[in-house]
């Protein structure tokens, strides 16, 4: 079976694909893994970096003798996985992509991050600093200002410039919620139609977060998308 490794979104872990794992299981060498300060992976020293993330994956692969892999990534998981498309063409076969920020700016980047602070968390989401104390070793606060941090780095630093999507060669599929408000339908369009390789699936009454999806809808479509790239492959 193809190798397809899934990568999770900010503030999350690899977890975050439990309850869609089954049924990838089915079809494809599933792989997951956490971004270096995530999950169980505990503290880390450099600050969080979409090109350190970057680093994790081809780590990972190494580690497990991937050569090349399928890519599914939610949120922020898919920009790295793109920027490893970018950048490391020769060990992607394809990217799936969902619910992902693809054009950052210093505007995109306070918007995204003003509510990235602790104490304000607290205040107004306290259910959800819960889940984040469950889910990091390293300290929910820690992961919450590294990536607030991180977001303001892109802002001022794309890793993909407007002119870097003809760059990407490899085959992508862009899915994103008719109610997504925060990756956003116009924008996800916008870098479809930047791309010579690309398409677009818009999930009918889904907004951003993973556990929105239509669970079966996404398989199906994950399993056609890369069955495609794999009959191509063989052809040529």
């Amino acid at each position: 079976m193809e190798s397809l490794i899934l990568l999770h979104g900010a503030l999350g872990t690899a977890k975050q694909f439990d309850f869609i794992l089954p049924q990838l299981d089915d079809y494809f060498d599933v792989h997951r893994l956490n971004f270096e300060g995530h999950g169980e992976a505990g503290p880390t020293d450099s600050p969080f970096r979409v090109s350190h993330f970057v680093e994790n994956v081809l780590g990972y692969m190494d580690e497990h003798g991937i050569g090349q892999a399928n890519i599914f990534g939610y949120s922020m998981g898919g920009y790295v996985a793109l920027v490893l498309a970018k950048n490391h063409p020769e060990r992607i076969n394809g990217v799936a992509t969902l619910g992902t920020i693809l054009q950052w700016n210093e505007e995109i980047a306070e918007r995204e991050s003003k509510y990235l602070h602790p104490e304000k968390m607290i205040e107004k989401v306290p259910h959800f600093i819960d889940k984040l104390k469950e889910r990091h070793l390293s300290g929910w606060e820690r992961v919450v200002n590294s990536t607030r941090d991180m977001l303001g780095y892109l802002g001022e630093h794309p890793s993909i410039e407007a002119d870097d999507w003809k760059k990407i060669d490899c085959p992508i599929r862009f899915h994103i919620g008719d109610s997504d408000t925060t990756a956003g339908l116009d924008q996800t369009a916008a870098a479809y139609r930047k791309t010579d390789n690309s398409e677009l699936m818009v999930l009918p009454k889904t907004g951003h977060p993973i556990n929105e999806v239509d669970k079966d809808l996404v398989v199906h479509s994950l399993r056609q998308f890369f069955k495609n790239i794999e009959k191509s492959n063989h052809n040529n």
